[in-house]
């Protein structure tokens, strides 16, 4: 499952480099997945937002068997 989850990323990952930031996969357990924001997504207010509504959703939608995405 972790090597989907990164190619799932891997497709998110250039609107969050167009605003100068990036995702990185941290672990995998039982169907939560933990991410790290870096750059100017880690001290963007509207992190948590992007976290759920974007990156969330994006797997969930490619991974059915993700839950939830948390930051690590």
């Amino acid at each position: 499952m972790r090597e989907r989850i990164e190619e799932a990323l891997n497709h998110i990952r250039p609107a969050l480099r167009a605003d100068g930031g990036d995702i990185e996969l941290v672990d995998v357990q039982g169907g939560v997945v933990k991410v790290r924001l870096k750059g100017a997504c880690g001290s963007c207010p509207s992190a948590l937002m992007t976290l759920k509504y974007g990156v969330e959703e994006r797997l969930k939608e490619e991974i059915p068997e993700v839950v939830s995405v948390e930051l690590a």
